[in-house]
């Protein structure tokens, strides 16, 4: 069973949708509770990080999600949910992050900010389940960009206005996108297909 963690991210109901598409049974988690039973979290998020950190503190899915990572269950990070997994992001200075993540979130340097359209990512590692996502383009909506102290956990970037993106992170058992692949029409639902294959 697919969890897919809720705290009043924006792209809740457009993940839920796409998982309706590809026909996979999941569960709203809204409490550490509604964990039991899940095999793979996705990590959902449009938003901003406090308030998304917040949301997780008020309903103890921050400390549930963070032993969740440190056992090396699978984690689906989208977007804000990719920053959230970070130590730390220079939206939020003083709040920490998740931590699963080693590295932290820098704001992007690009001529507008926040960047949102489509982007042609490049797979920077051999990678089964990302290989048939090299070169595709994929829907981006962001402002700030993730830099991870491991280098090698970046296995696929995106060029936004001039500047390589980190698009893909792994790192363990996750497997964090920038983009939004429920929102990135086949591409992307052929993507999350595979994501959700862990």
């Amino acid at each position: 069973m697919i969890g897919i963690i809720d705290y009043n991210a924006g792209n809740l109901r457009s993940v839920t949708n796409a998982l309706d598409r590809l026909a996979r049974p999941y569960r709203i988690c809204s409490e550490p509770a509604d964990l039991a039973q899940i095999r793979i979290v996705v990590l959902p998020g449009v938003g901003q990080f406090a308030s998304a950190l917040r949301s997780l503190r008020a309903s103890g899915l921050f400390d549930a999600l963070y032993a969740w990572g440190k056992e090396d269950k699978p984690i689906v990070g989208i977007c804000l949910g990719l920053q959230l997994l970070f130590d730390a992001s220079e939206e939020a200075p003083g709040e920490s992050g998740l931590a699963l993540l080693p590295g932290r979130i820098i704001r992007l340097r690009a001529a507008i900010v926040p960047h949102m359209g489509w982007n042609r990512v490049e797979l920077l590692s051999e990678m089964d389940w990302l290989s048939q996502s090299d070169g595709q383009y994929f829907y981006f909506a962001h402002g700030f960009i993730a830099v991870p102290k491991n280098a090698r956990d970046v296995v696929a970037a995106a060029e936004v206005g001039g500047i390589s993106v980190p698009a893909v992170i792994t790192h363990g058992a996750i497997r964090a996108v920038q983009f939004h692949p429920e929102k990135s029409a086949t591409a992307g639902a052929h993507l999350l297909e595979r994501m959700l294959r862990c």
